[in-house]
């Protein structure tokens, strides 16, 4: 496995060592000391979690606040992502700058997103099965985020406006200046 830092301190894309022959392919997705090895972070995860979804499906951005706060490791399983990690630590060198990198199927990359970023994605393909582990457990009175398209923040998802699919929840989070966390 390998390691790369991004421009945003703590986030990590991890990619993994991919050995092929005729019978196929074969990767170790995860291994708890090798990521600690790599990034100095904790590689204890607690949750894993899966979705599937349709191009143009954006899920984000989205936080734990507090007590529930989680880093979350992500890849995508199937198809094409743009997935954005945003960092919304207050007294961070980097606060308020976004990193966004394409997770597919294909490339088994994993992005590393610590506690206290705004993470989301959108699907660029037919369709996406993306897998998420946490290192804390979910707690839906601790949800924070901030909306996808807010200004301030200019994230760049790879998409046309027209074909971005939303849930009720993203429509209405609160934009950047706004934020209550």
């Amino acid at each position: 496995m390998k390691m790369y830092p991004t421009p945003l301190k703590d986030c990590y894309i991890l990619e993994p060592t991919i050995f092929e022959d005729e019978r196929g392919y074969f990767y170790e997705k995860f291994n708890e000391r090798r990521f600690e090895e790599l990034t100095g972070m904790n590689g204890h995860f607690v949750q894993d979690n899966i979705s599937k979804s349709s191009y143009g499906v954006l899920r984000g951005l989205h936080l734990q606040k507090g007590d529930h706060a989680q880093a979350k490791l992500v890849s995508c399983l199937e198809g094409r992502v743009w997935d954005v990690a945003v960092d919304l630590r207050l007294g961070s060198a980097t606060f308020g700058q976004w990193y966004g990198v394409e997770l597919t199927g294909e490339n088994k990359r994993q992005f590393y997103v610590p506690r206290g970023f705004g993470h989301g994605f959108s699907v660029l393909s037919e369709t996406a099965v993306f897998a998420y582990k946490c290192d804390n457990f979910y707690d839906k009175a601790s949800e924070g985020g901030v909306l996808w398209n807010d200004e301030d923040l200019g994230i760049d998802w790879k998409l046309p406006a027209e074909d971005v699919v939303l849930s009720d929840k993203d429509r209405i989070m609160p934009r950047f200046a706004e934020r209550n966390f």
